[in-house]
This record gives structure tokens, C-alpha cells and sequence, in this order.
């Protein structure tokens, strides 16, 4: 069984093909600079390693679509025979709110209410349902599957979900911690389960997911108990360009003292905070690193406010959940950089945590970075949601055929 996986953003599709027998990947790519000038599509055949680069006009979603469904066929780059072998179209989808804790085959029902969470991610979910559209238009036969970010916190109690506001907030408007990056907390844990020889349920575990996006969760007996994004992505850690954590009040004070209004500040949280505010470099962790070791001092401080953010929210969860079995980094930064993974879990030894220095060099693999003495087992786990999102849609196509 062939599945497409679609993820749409505001202006790029990123897709794959899964061959479900094995889970291989046949192909892979994204559509890039949709509605801008000099969009193209960057596509990869995995089995042949060819590659092409198509540098055509991409006005809108459905072009975008169309365009992936015609190198898909490509007597170059293609990897199928015919459109007709994809049996299934699997889909990020950012915010599943309340109504979706688990993934779910879209009808008319399903894709009205996924429109309708537009309101808690207006920046998300209208180019993630654009793409269920324009699917559902060129496909009509073929059964698409929405995945949701939010899904797997669902299992959080109320304790940690709701807001400490007038709970008519939480009741009409619907302000709670949503938490983010599901799939990639849920599909870390379980590998990481696995390589301890365990199950995840009987396992406490904290997954790291840092990237230009950055969140953690507490998982224990395989379910999200807490997790550091809320509302929106914009709470929890420093991030890319992300403020995280800041007392609520600097929001009013902002517009009474720089005169801005409500969308400047937003836009200032979101886009123009984090590392890249705090280092007045980049946005990008590597580029922030080798300026700190540099001699930076900026560049430093923002390192180290970085690190220093994961290591608290490390030790409140452990303390959350009475206990700790494993610690897993994972996504560009937690897989990638030993920097941030010592810093962050140094002095840490009093919760029974120790990181090999030689194993802690590890990139881009399945390794443990834990010293033989560790009583917390250490792991890096490349994140890999794509696979996640091909698995729920097989599972739940082949359960209702």
C-alpha cells in the first residue's frame, strides 16, 4: 500500500511516498515559495537517488499539488505507475483542539471542524485544510487522513492543561495548553522505549524535541502528562525566533511604552525573539554556537539561556512525574548539537543523570549518550513525523476497508 504524505504550509508543500509493506520511502520533496516569485519544487527519488529542481510559477495550493502529483508520474523522477497507486493521503494538521485526540479519517464533518480550529491557529490550520481541499478535489476517491500536533496531549490532566484565568475563558473560548509536536514526542519515546528493552507504559520519560520550534514533554506510562508549548507554539522555551516563558505583563507595557499596537507586539514575540533577539545573529542554533565560541558574548548569553530553559523544565517534569527513566533529544538541534545537550544536563547528576562526553558527540543517529553509570538512560532519537503520519493513515484506512 502507497501513501502520500502532505504537509502545507502557508507558502510550501513538503510531501513523501511510503510503500507500506516495508515502510520505505519511494520519494520525496516541497513545493517552495507558493504565491511568491521563484517558486519550484525540489523532488528526490529515494530508490534511483535521482533529483530535479522545477523552477515554475506556483501560484496557489492546488497548483502546488498538482505539480507533486505529476513528478510523482515523471518517466524520470517518478516513483508510480499511476496516481491510481496512492491509496491513501495522510496530513499534518497543527491544532485538533478538543475535538480530535487521535488521528481521523476526514469527511465532511471532519474537514468543517478543522477549518473551524482555524481560530486557535489562524497561522496553521487554513493552509493544512487547503491541502485536505485541494486533495479531495483532484483525488475524490481516495481517502485522506488528518494527524494532529495536539493529539497526543490530549491524555494531560486538567491540572496541567487549564489556565489559572476565569475558567469561563477556558470554557467559551477554548484557552488552554494545547501542547505541540505530538508526533515527533510520541514516536521518540516509543523508539527510545524500545531500545531500553521496555515498554513505553511502564517508562517515565522527558522528550526533547529542539529545533527552530523547541518543546518538551513528560510522558509517563506512554501518555503526554505535560508539555512545555501551550495555547499557541509560542510558549514554553527560547526557540528560533520565539520568546517562550515571559511574564504576560511586558505585553501591555510594550504597547503603553513603544506605542505599538497588538499585532506588532505578536509579531515581535514570535518572530523576532529567541535566539535571534537575544544574539542579534541568526535564528539558526549553529550559527549562534560558533559566534558564542567566538568569543559573542550575546551569542553566549543566548546559548546559555537556551540550555539553561531546558534543563529547568527537565527537572520540574521529573519532579512532575515522581521520577525519571530516560531523557531523549531529538529534531536539527537535539540531534545534532552537544553544545546544547551538555550545557542543558550538566549538574544534573543529583536526579541520577550522566552524559558520556565521547558517546555525547553522537549526530544524526539512534545513539545513547548515557555513561554506564547513569541511573536515567540519555538517548538521541532522530525525529521522523512523516512515518508517524504514513502509520496512523495505514492503520486507520486498512480499519475501515
Amino acid at each position: 500500500m502507497k501513501i502520500l504524505v502532505l504537509n502545507c504550509g502557508s507558502s510550501s508543500i513538503k510531501y513523501q511516498v511510503f510503500d507500506m509493506r516495508d515502510e520505505s520511502v519511494l520519494a520525496k520533496g516541497v513545493v517552495e515559495r507558493i504565491g511568491i516569485e521563484g517558486s519550484f519544487l525540489d523532488h528526490k527519488a529515494e530508490i534511483s537517488g535521482e533529483k530535479t529542481k522545477i523552477e515554475e510559477d506556483v501560484p496557489d495550493h492546488n497548483t502546488g499539488v498538482e505539480k507533486v502529483i505529476d513528478i510523482l508520474q515523471d518517466e524520470e523522477y517518478g516513483v508510480l505507475d499511476s496516481i491510481d497507486d496512492i491509496k491513501a493521503v495522510g496530513h499534518r494538521v497543527a491544532h485538533g483542539g478538543e475535538a480530535f485526540p487521535k488521528a481521523t479519517i476526514v469527511g465532511d464533518e471532519e474537514f468543517k471542524e478543522i477549518k473551524d480550529l482555524s481560530r486557535l491557529a489562524p497561522l496553521h490550520n487554513p493552509h493544512n485544510a487547503a491541502g485536505i481541499k485541494v486533495v479531495r478535489e483532484l483525488l475524490p476517491r481516495v481517502p485522506q487522513v488528518a494527524v494532529f500536533d495536539t493529539s497526543f496531549h490530549q491524555s494531560m490532566p486538567e491540572k496541567a492543561f487549564v489556565y489559572p484565568l476565569p475558567y469561563e475563558f477556558y470554557k467559551e473560548l477554548g484557552i488552554r495548553r494545547y501542547g505541540f509536536h505530538g508526533t515527533s514526542h510520541k514516536y521518540v519515546a516509543q523508539l527510545a522505549a524500545r531500545e531500553m528493552g521496555r515498554k513505553m507504559e511502564d517508562l517515565k520519560i522527558i522528550t526533547a524535541h529542539l529545533g527552530n520550534g523547541a518543546s518538551i514533554t513528560a510522558i509517563d506510562q506512554g501518555k503526554s502528562v505535560d508539555t512545555s508549548m501551550g495555547f499557541t507554539p509560542l510558549e514554553g522555551l527560547v526557540m528560533g525566533t520565539r520568546c517562550g516563558d515571559i511574564d504576560p505583563a511586558i505585553v501591555p507595557f510594550l504597547q503603553k511604552n513603544k506605542g505599538w499596537d497588538a499585532e506588532r507586539v505578536e509579531n515581535v514575540l514570535n518572530k523576532e525573539s529567541g535566539l535571534l533577539g537575544i544574539s542579534g545573529v541568526s535564528n539558526d542554533s549553529r550559527d549562534v554556537e560558533e559566534a558564542a565560541e567566538e568569543g559573542n558574548h550575546r551569542a553566549k548569553i543566548a546559548v546559555e539561556i537556551f540550555c539553561y530553559r531546558v534543563k529547568k523544565y527537565i527537572g520540574a517534569y521529573a519532579a512532575a512525574m515522581g521520577g525519571l527513566d530516560a531523557i531523549v533529544f531529538t529534531a536539527g538541534i537535539g540531534e545534532n548539537s552537544d553544545i546544547v545537550r551538555k550545557q542543558a544536563l550538566e549538574g544534573m547528576e543529583f536526579l541520577g543523570i550522566q552524559v558520556d562526553p565521547e558517546k555525547n558527540k553522537a549526530r544524526r543517529k539512534l545513539a545513547e549518550i548515557s555513561s554506564q553509570d547513569s541511573k536515567v538512560k540519555v538517548f538521541i532519537v532522530p525525529t521522523n513525523e512523516e512515518l508517524v503520519i504514513a502509520r496512523d493513515t495505514h492503520e486507520l484506512v486498512n480499519g475501515s476497508s
